[in-house]
Parts: C-alpha cells; sequence; structure tokens
C-alpha cells in the first residue's frame, strides 16, 4: 500500500463520517431527505479514485466494508441496531449501493472514469429522482410494483448528463453528447422499471454497459 492509498482511504472514510454527522443532524426533521441527502452526496467519492494505486485497496479496503457496516444498520441486520437513515424508504439501498462499487472498483480499476459513471447513475441520478420525486413528482406510475414519477424520471435524465459531462470532462476522457445522452436514457429506464431499491444496481450497471458497447 502506497502513499496514494492511504491519502484514498483518509478521504473516503472522513468524507463518509462527515456525511453521516451531517445526516444524523438533519434527519430530526426530515428523515426522508436526510437519507437522500446522504445517498446522493456519497457519489462524490468518484473524485477521490485517482488517489488510489491498488485495485485491491479501493475494493477492499475503500469500497467492500461498507457492505457490511450498511447492511449491519440496515432493518435486516440481525443486531437490529434502530438506524434512521436506512430505516427510511428502501432499507438495503445503501448495501446495493456498496456492493456496486465493490464490483466496479474490481472490474474497472484501471479505467476509473467507468466506475465513475456507474457511482454517477446511482448517486447523482437515481438520488435526484427519488428526491424530486418525493416532494414535487404528481405524475405516477408504477411498473413493477414501486412507486416512481414522471418528474423524478425526468430529474434524473437531466442531472445524469450534465454529471456525466462534468465526471468525463475530470478524467479527461473525450465527452461524446450521444454516448452521455444514450447513457443517461437507458440509466432513467432502467431506474424507472426496478423495484425495491435494486435500481441502485441497475442504474449503475445498465450506465455502465451501455457506455462500454457505445464507446467500444
Amino acid at each position: 500500500m502506497d502513499s496514494g492509498d492511504i491519502i484514498g482511504l483518509i478521504l473516503v472514510y472522513a468524507y463518509v463520517i462527515l456525511l453521516l454527522v451531517i445526516s444524523e443532524k438533519v434527519l430530526k426533521k426530515y428523515p426522508n431527505f436526510s437519507r437522500k441527502f446522504l445517498h446522493i452526496m456519497v457519489g462524490n467519492v468518484l473524485f477521490i479514485l485517482p488517489f488510489f494505486q491498488s485495485r485491491w485497496v479501493m475494493a477492499l479496503l475503500a469500497a467492500a466494508p461498507f457492505i457490511l457496516l450498511t447492511f449491519l444498520i440496515s432493518p435486516n441486520s440481525p443486531l437490529k441496531i434502530k438506524d434512521r437513515i436506512s430505516g427510511s424508504g428502501h432499507g438495503l439501498g445503501l448495501v446495493y449501493y456498496a456492493i456496486s462499487w465493490t464490483v466496479l472498483a474490481l472490474l474497472f480499476f484501471d479505467q476509473p472514469w467507468i466506475i465513475a459513471v456507474g457511482i454517477a447513475a446511482m448517486s447523482y441520478g437515481d438520488g435526484m429522482a427519488s428526491l424530486i420525486g418525493m416532494k414535487y413528482g404528481k405524475i405516477k406510475y408504477n411498473l413493477t410494483g414501486d412507486n416512481k414519477s414522471l418528474e423524478g424520471s425526468l430529474t434524473m435524465f437531466i442531472v445524469l448528463i450534465c454529471m456525466l459531462w462534468v465526471v468525463l470532462m475530470y478524467y479527461a476522457v473525450p465527452v461524446q453528447p450521444m454516448v452521455i445522452v444514450s447513457v443517461a436514457l437507458v440509466a432513467t429506464i432502467l431506474e424507472g422499471i426496478t423495484p425495491k431499491g435494486l435500481d441502485n444496481i441497475t442504474a449503475c450497471f445498465s450506465a455502465v454497459i451501455t457506455y462500454l458497447i457505445l464507446t467500444i
């Protein structure tokens, strides 16, 4: 483990702890907003990825531990820890989030912008869809047993286009407008038809797969 890995780990854990502290302060009055705030803001870890020099450090020390940690504070935990963040909304949503990041880190460590595409889809995209849909969603639809809104889906599509542009610029990767639009569209559709928090997985990997297909 070199200095870059150490800095990366410190930044990831310090940032997540900071977000948890902020979320807990807000949770007393706005539990759903606080959960979505955490969901969206955790996505900023994608800007920390370049610090890591080892695939295994990123995947097994930075990402994978959060699978266990988020499960232990979920409603499905055998410890039955009462946590307001995971207790509001889909309890396993953050677990799926951590699983997705771990898998992406193992598969695409040498292409961190691909990891970032997946993280952007499940954090900024999916998170904003839920946040706006919950607050302003008027036109509802339910295709697979989970309530969604047209306003939320449109928000995800627009936000994801913008954030994918930022992500690719950050990683100095050529920005192809039609690719970005296509990735955002596919991820939005998959998010809209996926139930029970699994949209963290489907939005993430549909975005990555679409990006790979269109940039081969």
